[in-house]
């Protein structure tokens, strides 16, 4: 009970809090006179996707994830972090490390992209975009590649919490417009100008920047793509794009999209191949049901 009481809190206290950044940003840009960044019924629909997730999140992390994380953490290392600020960096690039490959996947498999389409579904960028998640990231244990090899190192549970919940935090601010480029913070770090390139749906955006805190993974593993070099940059699904602001569909078309492919092919690898993998294999529908999200992925 205690732990969901902390979830409810938190839940509480940062809801409040992007919520007034997102009225600030909407303030400043109705000043500038664009009225194209945000729309109203949109990031009403955005809010309260987050608002579902957040709340499935907090539960699931009260009742299930602690208890499970405990379970897996006897079979860890049981590192002990007692070593200071190496401890604190220790999990800081751990989770990031961790959430790279996790979001990697998400793009990369159906049953995942499932969950993470409703974030990419958003034709605008700004920071009610941030707050447009899903539920089913909770339902469809996707969790479980964050969360356990955390476990496995030996950290804490509190610690851990702490660790991915400020890395989620952050990814928050890098959900605008509004900023431009940040000088040497680029480098290393992941920033606005980065994620506008991962929200692309255009050819050079997709499948870019990955990263969470830390843009460093994708310099590394070959992901990454620079602002200056993504061309213009379209945001959106690359087909099925929603024409709903139902917040419910928006978190649940894409699964009965893909429930219903495989019941027509007969074909259970649609669980776990890419998303645009359906078109390629067996062709498009000549009808597509544009209110049915679908993913912004076309190399795979």
């Amino acid at each position: 009970m205690q732990d969901l009481l902390h979830a409810i809190g938190f839940i509480i206290t940062f809801g409040v809090f992007f919520v007034g950044i997102i009225i600030a940003e909407a303030y400043y840009w109705h000043r500038k006179g664009r009225t194209d960044i945000y729309d109203f019924k949109e990031t009403i629909a955005s809010i309260t996707t987050g608002a579902m997730y957040k709340i499935s999140d907090g539960i699931l992390i009260a009742v299930v994830i602690t208890g499970l994380y405990d379970y897996v953490y006897q079979f860890g290392l049981q590192y002990v972090p007692n070593d200071g600020i190496w401890s604190i960096l220790l999990i800081f690039f751990a989770v990031d490390f961790v959430f790279y490959w996790y979001h990697r996947a998400m793009h990369n498999i159906r049953w995942l992209w499932t969950g993470h389409v409703t974030h990419h579904s958003s034709t605008r960028m700004n920071f009610s975009t941030a707050l447009r998640q899903n539920f089913l990231y909770d339902l469809n244990f996707g969790w479980l590649i964050w969360w356990m090899p955390i476990a496995l190192i030996g950290f804490d549970k509190d610690w851990a919490i702490i660790a991915i919940e400020l890395n989620l935090a952050y990814q928050f601010f890098i959900h605008t417009e509004t900023v431009n480029k940040l000088g040497w913070w680029e480098k290393f770090f992941n920033t606005p100008s980065h994620h506008r390139v991962h929200h692309g749906s255009n050819p050079e955006q997709i499948d870019t920047n990955f990263g969470g805190v830390l843009i460093i993974w994708d310099k590394i593993f070959g992901t990454f793509v620079d602002e200056k070099d993504a061309g213009v940059i379209k945001y959106g699904l690359t087909t099925r794009q929603p024409t709903t602001l139902n917040p419910i569909r928006l978190c649940t078309d894409e699964f009965v999209c893909m429930v219903k492919d495989i019941i027509r092919h007969k074909d259970p690898r649609i669980l776990w191949k890419g998303p645009n993998w359906v078109e390629k294999t067996y062709g498009r529908e000549e009808k597509e049901t544009t209110s049915t999200a679908s993913s912004n992925t076309v190399s795979n």
